[in-house]
């Protein structure tokens, strides 16, 4: 949104339903984001020139769809061309058609077809649906894929039925996203995220603990030539199956010794690497987003990128992943200095005007510098500014940059 405001156009921000910070910069609309028919109707009172639509669920339920059947231009996939994200099954089956590397992969749906598609540890299981960044198992041994196979289709867990048990790849993760016309992909800048909730690569996969941007060994010139091998063959294989793809493409790489492998695709921006991303854009993204939905539209679009790497860290609740805390005031945010930016996420105004938590991951930190250690060092001493009970975060973001 902040990069949304920075666009020389000066737009009206409206957002549904928003949280504590967002309605410091924008008009805030009483309405759940899972309800398309009062968004659609909202969209229309408003006489809102651009919907776009930020997390997964509502794309995968078809709120584009309903936008362009109400006549309102919108920022995101149609739910066919959604389904990237909201099935891992259809994804695998979209990329091998196209020819996009991938890992190795199984789907099953019963947990002892799982537990023989399985040849070495460790392995990766993942839910077939959305599951908010959770929903993917790194088994070190046959124990714990039992665990995870009896909890994703025996317990139904996260309400899925099947389940993709992939290789595990070596490497280092890369996520590289593009705006999307239908026919061309223009990559944004590379950026790494961090998913365990320990330092160190430790604990339970999240949905982004930090993440920074640009990853140095890719410049713009290797993020095209990225983009040539992983999203312009999805654009490609998703258009001639009469789903063009409108929108932001993520791509979640895994950069191994025989070359780029996609682990998944998210048809979003995705979080916490859009925090590290977006500051450092300089090109209206107002423009570039009405641009994507016109067939060709962004052909011969230039993006400006500043030279400074950004650093974000996340501050997430006690409990998360497994659970959250709500209602711990936090403190320290007007202690901030001037140049870093604290996106929020779970966070909620209380009765007293006071900033409290509200869900898992509360708010993003994000530093821009010289370089990273640069970035960094400013990333970390303003998010130690704030507190809340119960605050978690890695203090491992960008220690390794390659």
């Amino acid at each position: 949104m902040q990069t949304l405001l920075r666009s020389p156009r000066q737009p009206e921000v409206l957002c549904a339903p928003g949280n504590a910070g967002i309605g410091e910069e924008a008009r805030l609309l009483d309405i759940a984001a899972g309800d398309l028919e009062e968004i659609v109707a909202a969209a229309r009172r408003e006489h809102v020139s651009l919907v776009v639509i930020g997390p997964e669920a509502p794309l995968v339920a078809g709120l584009s769809d309903r936008l362009t059947e109400a006549g309102i231009p919108s920022f995101g996939p149609s739910a066919p061309a959604a389904a990237l994200e909201g099935s891992k099954a259809f994804c695998k089956e979209v990329m091998d058609a196209a020819g996009v590397p991938t890992a190795a992969y199984r789907v099953v749906t019963d947990v002892a077809d799982g537990l023989r598609a399985i040849d070495r540890y460790p392995v990766v299981i993942k839910a077939d649906g959305l599951a908010g960044g959770k929903g993917v198992i790194i088994a070190e041994e046959e124990a714990e894929a039992r665990q995870a196979l009896e909890g994703l289709l025996e317990e139904r867990r996260f309400g899925t039925e099947r389940v993709v048990v992939e290789e595990h790849l070596e490497g280092y993760e890369l996520s590289l996203l593009a705006l999307c016309d239908g026919r061309t992909a223009r990559p944004l800048a590379s950026a790494q995220d961090y998913k365990r909730i320990f330092d160190g690569d430790r604990g339970p996969n999240t949905g982004g603990m930090g993440s920074y941007s640009p990853v140095g060994e890719v410049d713009a010139e290797r993020a095209a030539d990225l983009a040539r091998v992983v999203h312009q063959p999805m654009l490609d294989e998703l258009a001639r199956r009469g789903m063009p793809f409108h929108g932001v493409l993520y791509a979640g790489l895994m950069m191994t010794a025989a070359g780029p492998r996609v682990l998944e695709f998210n048809v979003r921006f995705g979080d916490p690497e859009t925090q590290a991303i977006l500051p450092r854009l300089r090109s209206d993204l107002l423009s570039l987003m009405e641009a994507s939905q016109k067939p060709g539209g962004l052909n011969g679009a230039r993006l400006e990128w500043t030279a400074e790497t950004a650093v974000t860290v996340v501050l997430a609740s006690r409990g998360y992943p497994e659970s959250s805390s709500s209602g711990d005031v936090i403190r320290g945010l007007d202690q901030v200095p001037d140049g870093v930016y604290v996106t929020h996420a779970g966070t909620a105004r209380g009765p007293d005007g006071s900033v409290l938590t509200a869900g898992g991951r509360v708010l993003n930190v994000t530093a821009l510098g010289g370089d990273a250690a640069d970035a960094r060092a400013a990333a970390y001493a303003a998010a130690d500014r704030i507190d809340f009970d119960g605050k978690q975060l890695r203090r491992d973001i960008a220690l390794r940059v390659y």
